[in-house]
């Protein structure tokens, strides 16, 4: 599986795009290794390249820190959503050129059901009828969970089934015992994502357990459950994660009266080149200012710590760091407290294959369920996660990420800036030549930000070091991904403008070209959880739980 991370772009009418040191390179493949690529699209014009002086400054501030205090928190996005963003920017971006256990997608399956909708197809691979048979259960439609590591204390020396990810559970050495059995692995590389997956396979299987009550027969069970799933899924994108991280207006706007700039009905077809069908078919591109900037604020939403459960929160051992949650992850960790960043860069290092039982997610922390009225549902507010605001600061643990949480786990030493979050994702985009916040404001017809508010924000990231040459720079051909966030920052931490438009495009695109669509079905509502015609994700989670205090914190307190 190639990473969300990748250093290869396959550029609709340009090529493979790649960045040696941050130079722009570009390469022509084959027609096979271009349909096999997962193909992204330019909805921009080429940007300059920005000079790795600027790159290296601009990364430095936005990692600075200090961390923000809940109380500065405009607007107040519960943690959860977070990496329930991260889940679905993994269901957008999946290369779908090798999956599973190194099975390779043919050039058919790849046009049929491999693009970037939302689809949950990082959740489902391809299905139980081909070889992501390996991520189902022995019913051939129930997806297959897995059991938790006992470790002494109350509560925790027992194995818990259904509270870690399915593993391999076999082989010569840890880290292929380890190797979670989903379609993609980078649902495993921090703690909080691996749980939040974990929530929907338990939701998939809850559907199957209904339908299957119901009466409905075995041969349709699994295509009427994946469906039922999958509208649910996207109607809660729709009506509760983009409202919290994107104006309502723009939302509404665009999925009422359509999309304006990227891949509009009548406008040329960015298949042309491989024969494929019209813009308006079930084939979306991924535009590479989405991708490589607009959807990367989340990365700003991190915290450094969580009150995670009854056991690690202030009151106990301490809170669960975000150093934590990469080490007791499968592909990034080692499942073994006391570990250090040289540890985690090892895959066979620690003593568990699986997540200890002490560690399973209280969803109590994370998701806000004060509306359902069920006593045992509600935590004390001190001990209750927001999300940071989007803005132009990340939390200091980002400057040193392990090597496993961008796919270079075991390949020797990695320079110090590459771990970098914000280094890379900076010097990504000038690879790619990334068209510049003002580029995209004039493409949008959107009054651009002023040098002033370039450079000084809101609360976000301080430039003071910079020379008269850096500050014309960055203030006439922004970085896109600074240039959103900053537009985020000065509205409150919710996306707006050049950023806003991005998004909420891509994402009405992205549900509109999968084969499932409550785009295409303007009528449909949902029907599941305890308020039918709404769903959001803490009634996604209610139902996958059975609304049980016990099931969504089995670890109590």
């Amino acid at each position: 599986m190639k990473r969300h991370v990748r250093d290869e772009f396959y550029v609709l009418g340009e090529g493979i795009l790649t960045h040696e040191n941050g130079k722009p390179y570009c390469r022509r493949p084959s027609t096979t290794a271009s349909l096999r690529k997962f193909r992204f699209s330019r909805l921009g014009p080429p940007g300059e390249p920005t000079s790795r002086a600027l790159i290296g400054k601009l990364a430095n501030a936005m990692t600075a820190g200090p961390e923000q205090s809940d109380e500065q928190t405009a607007n107040r996005i519960p943690a959860g959503y977070t990496y329930l963003g991260q889940f679905i920017d993994h269901d957008l971006t999946m290369d779908a050129t090798r999956t599973g256990l190194g099975t390779e997608v043919t050039v058919e399956e790849l046009l049929q059901g491999r693009s970037p909708a939302l689809d949950l197809d990082a959740v489902y691979g391809r299905g139980p009828d081909s070889a992501d048979r390996i991520y189902y259960d022995s019913d051939g439609v129930s997806l297959k969970m897995g059991a938790t590591e006992p470790i002494p204390g109350p509560g925790t020396n027992v194995p818990l089934d259904g509270y870690d990810l399915p593993r391999v559970g076999i082989g010569a050495t840890r880290k292929e015992r380890r190797q979670p059995l989903i379609p993609d692995e980078r649902n495993d590389e921090n703690l909080a994502i691996a749980q939040t997956h974990l929530a929907f396979l338990r939701f998939h299987n809850r559907v199957v357990s209904d339908l299957a009550d119901d009466g409905v027969p075995t041969g349709r069970l699994f295509e009427m459950a994946r469906e039922r799933v999958v509208r649910h899924y996207q109607w809660m994108v729709r009506t509760d994660f983009l409202p919290r991280v994107v104006d309502a207006e723009i939302v509404e706007d665009v999925f009422t009266n359509g999309r304006r700039f990227f891949e509009v009905a009548g406008s040329e077809d960015p298949y042309a080149d491989v024969g494929s069908e019209a813009i308006s078919g079930d084939r979306p591109t991924m535009p590479i200012e989405f991708s490589v900037a607009a959807y990367r604020f989340g990365h700003s939403m991190i915290r450094d710590a969580y009150q995670w459960n009854r056991i690690f929160r202030v009151g106990g051992f301490g809170p669960g760091t975000l150093f934590l949650l990469f080490t007791f992850s499968g592909v990034s960790g080692n499942f073994t407290g006391g570990a250090s960043l040289e540890d985690l860069d090892d895959p066979n290092s620690g003593r568990f294959d699986r997540l200890p039982t002490n560690w399973i997610a209280d969803f109590r922390r994370l998701f806000d369920f004060s509306d359902a009225g069920i006593p045992g549902l509600i935590v004390p507010p001190e001990e209750f996660n927001l999300a940071r605001p989007i803005d132009t600061l990340l939390v200091d643990p980002l400057k040193r990420l392990p090597s496993g949480s961008f796919g270079q786990r075991g390949t020797g030493p990695i320079q110090d800036d590459h771990r970098n979050l914000a280094f890379r994702n900076l010097l990504r985009a000038t690879g790619l030549r990334l068209a510049s916040g003002q580029q995209m404001a004039e493409l949008f017809g959107i009054e651009p930000l002023k040098p002033a508010a370039l450079l000084t924000g809101n609360g976000g990231a301080v430039l003071t070091d910079l020379t008269p040459e850096e500050e014309t720079e960055l203030t006439t051909r922004t970085p896109l991904w600074f240039y959103v966030l900053r537009e985020s920052e000065l509205n409150g931490g919710r996306l707006t403008g050049v950023g806003g438009r991005i998004v909420a495009e891509v994402f009405h695109r992205a549900i509109e070209g999968s084969k499932i669509s409550i785009v295409r079905d303007p009528f449909w509502r949902p029907t599941l959880g305890p308020n039918p015609g709404t769903f959001t994700m803490v009634e996604l989670l209610r139902y996958a739980f059975d609304s049980r205090p016990e099931l969504l914190n089995p670890l109590g307190g």
